[in-house]
């Protein structure tokens, strides 16, 4: 009996639920070569420093300073231990399977930033803020444009920490349309 009859034979019998199928080819298709693009991941390493500053306007009397910024215009300064979040945003590289070392985001930050503002007077030490009041805003915004063309990958974010309670979020300079 061929394969043909033996399918109709078993069909007719019950056993089987119609003709068999035809033979499958020995090999799978050809892989395609296509590869998709890799997903967009944003990264982040968190640094560390210190830095003493007063906020104050000279535009404004002593009287309204103290009254705007409270302990904060304290005339001899006061501290904080901040910590500063910085996300890039790229593809994953397929032989690395980073975005970017975190090791290279470290030593940038540390070279344009950290050895810049820590352990500094931002009103006295750092040239950025001789004219700028060194509020939290202010000062996320100098450490994006210290930053935005010396990493590898994009800048998407940095968030400020000035106390564990207070922190600003800057995505950069937005366009719009």
């Amino acid at each position: 009996m061929g394969s043909g009859e033996w399918a109709a034979h078993h069909t007719t019998l019950g056993v089987g639920r119609g003709p068999l199928p035809a033979p499958r080819s020995p090999l799978p298709a050809p892989c395609s070569l296509y590869i998709p693009p890799m997903p967009t991941v944003t990264v982040t390493r968190r640094v560390h420093f210190s830095a003493a500053h007063r906020l104050h306007n000279p535009e404004l009397s002593e009287e309204e300073n103290r009254r705007i910024f409270a302990l904060c215009n304290n005339p001899n300064y006061h501290g904080h231990n901040y910590e500063l979040d910085v996300s890039l945003e790229g593809e994953v590289d397929p032989g690395t399977g980073y975005v970017v070392d975190l090791g290279v985001i470290k030593r940038i930050v540390e070279e344009r930033v950290l050895c810049r503002l820590d352990h500094k007077n931002l009103n006295l030490d750092v040239p950025e803020f001789q004219e700028l009041n060194p509020t939290t805003e202010n000062i996320v915004i100098v450490i994006w444009r210290m930053l935005e063309d010396a990493l590898p990958g994009r800048l998407k974010r940095l968030v400020l920490w000035e106390t564990p309670r207070n922190y600003v979020e800057y995505c950069g300079e937005q366009l719009v349309e």
